[in-house]
């Protein structure tokens, strides 16, 4: 599996600029598997994208710079472990318009960075270093703005980690549970815990996680995705319990979806995060807090994830919407609603999409 996925770019003079730079590129990588999938998985989103005029119609008054990013997931991260293999996969992004790398640094309970604090909380013993000993974010950093490009470090797993992981057995009392006392759910990252984000140990924790990173790169931002939330299902430890009957004079309602005890959940988060970003910027007040959420309705009833009202609160510099369909009209669905359109007008807005085929009317052609 390539280790990128590239995000939708909505101006259709722009998208056609990108394509003929992206084919002017793509013969000398094309029969390597690697960049195969990488440049046929940006090749699909770019003809997606492209001959909608809801995208133009989608400009806003307001008109803010494109995002034209990749993950750098940890499912090749060997790639970028040596210095060489990094200054090629940074060259060929940058020659392909790139402008954006959001490479992983938290993932299954570790940090993929030079973390003294992870060292001190016991959660690994060793430091991530490169074949040539170099510190891999720093390197990739500095290769990036050499070519003009932004770096903002991806808290992948915010607040959810393995059940066998160091974080588990170190801080059991930090993890939540559902109302049968059950405490982990099943994700695409297989069978996680999720710790509860409105414990101020967890809090603290995250926090310092992410100052880790701030303070000590020279980054251009950071990114949570659909996992800084909670299920709805969890919530239901003593901790979280007794805060709500404190506050709320009675017990949580049996029902995880109950509209209320959402909206409490939620509001809970959005306190946190805005918190995260009021120490985030008194550090570095120019750098970016991007989040990549799910689709509005599922991001905040699914998941607690209340990422509107962060945009209107002026918590996040920059979403992009994962919009993950095996259809066009379900596709095109998600991008016209009253929020994507409100989000656009506020902030840098892009839609995210996966490497995977993303609309079956489009085959695959590897």
């Amino acid at each position: 599996m390539s280790f990128a996925q590239p995000f939708l770019i909505y101006s259709p003079n722009h998208c056609t600029m990108a394509i003929a730079s992206i084919f002017q590129g793509i013969l000398p990588y094309y029969k390597k598997p690697f960049w195969r999938n990488l440049l046929l998985g940006l090749l699909v989103s770019l003809a997606i994208v492209h001959p909608f005029p809801l995208f133009s119609q989608l400009q806003a008054q307001n008109v803010f710079p494109e995002i034209r990013g990749v993950w750098i997931t940890n499912n090749d991260t060997v790639r970028f472990l040596d210095e060489g293999r990094t200054q090629e996969s940074i060259n060929l992004l940058a020659d392909l318009n790139f402008n954006t790398i959001y490479p992983v640094v938290w993932n299954s309970g570790y940090v993929l960075y030079e973390s003294e604090f992870a060292k001190r909380e016991g959660l690994q013993p060793f430091s991530p270093r490169g074949d040539q000993g170099q510190d891999v974010l720093a390197d990739i950093i500095a290769k990036a703005h050499r070519r003009n490009m932004l770096v903002l470090p991806w808290f992948e797993f915010g607040f959810k980690a393995p059940p066998m992981s160091e974080l588990v057995k170190r801080h059991p009392w930090w993890f939540t549970q559902k109302r049968d006392g059950s405490k982990t759910s099943v994700s695409a990252a297989g069978e996680v815990m999720w710790m509860n984000p409105f414990h101020p140990q967890v809090q603290a924790f995250i926090t310092q996680l992410v100052m880790d990173a701030v303070n000590k790169y020279d980054l251009d931002g950071v990114q949570f995705d659909d996992h800084t939330a909670l299920p709805n299902e969890f919530g239901y430890d003593n901790y979280t319990v007794s805060l709500y009957q404190q506050e709320m004079k009675k017990a949580p309602p049996s029902n995880p979806k109950d509209p209320a005890w959402i909206r409490w959940r939620a509001d809970k988060i959005t306190a946190f995060m805005m918190q995260l970003n009021a120490r985030i910027k008194a550090a570095k007040p120019n750098i970016l807090l991007s989040v990549s959420p799910a689709t509005y309705n599922l991001a905040y009833n699914t998941f607690l994830q209340d990422w509107l009202d962060w945009i209107r609160k002026g918590i996040v510099d920059e979403v992009i919407v994962q919009v993950y369909r095996t259809s066009l009209p379900n596709f095109t669905e998600p991008i016209q609603r009253p929020e994507f359109r409100e989000a656009k007008t506020l902030i840098p807005t892009a839609v995210a999409s996966s490497l995977d085929c993303p609309l079956s009317k489009f085959p695959c052609p590897w």
